[in-house]
C-alpha cells in the first residue's frame, strides 16, 4: 500500500491546484455516495422513476402474496402466485439496473483518474516548457 500512496503524492505534486482538487474528487466512494451519484447527470430522471416505481411494485407483490394465501381455488392461487412472482422479478430487475448504473459510474470515475494520471505523466515527461 505504501507504493500506492507514494504514486498518489507524486501525481498530486505534478498537477496544478485545480487538477489536484479534481483528482481528490475522483476518490473511491462509499455506498451512500454511489447512490447519490445516480441522481446526477442525464439519467437522473430514470433513477427518480425507478425509486418511485420500485416500492409500488413491491407493494403490489405483497398484495398478490396475501391474496395467494387467501385464495380458494387452485386457479386463483396460480394467478396470484404468478403475479407475485412477476412483480418480485420486476423489483429485482429495477434494483439490478440501479446497481449496474452505480458500477458504470465507478468505472467512468476510474477512467477519468487514469486520464488525469496520464496527463500528469505526459506533462512531466514533455521536454517543452
Amino acid at each position: 500500500m505504501k507504493k500506492h500512496e507514494d504514486i498518489d503524492v507524486l501525481i498530486k505534486e505534478a498537477l496544478s491546484e485545480e487538477e489536484a482538487k479534481f483528482y481528490d474528487e475522483l476518490e473511491e466512494q462509499n455506498l451512500p455516495q454511489m447512490v447519490g451519484g445516480l441522481f446526477q447527470g442525464k439519467m437522473k430522471w430514470i433513477t427518480v422513476m425507478t425509486f418511485i416505481v420500485m416500492p409500488v411494485l413491491f407493494a403490489f407483490a405483497v398484495y398478490c402474496g396475501i391474496q395467494f394465501f387467501n385464495a380458494e381455488g387452485m386457479r386463483e392461487m396460480m394467478l396470484w402466485g404468478a403475479g407475485a412472482f412477476f412483480l418480485l422479478n420486476a423489483v429485482s430487475y429495477v434494483k439490478l439496473f440501479n446497481w449496474m448504473q452505480m458500477d458504470k459510474n465507478a468505472i467512468l470515475r476510474e477512467i477519468k483518474r487514469m486520464e488525469l494520471q496520464l496527463a500528469a505523466l505526459n506533462k512531466k515527461l514533455d521536454p517543452k516548457p
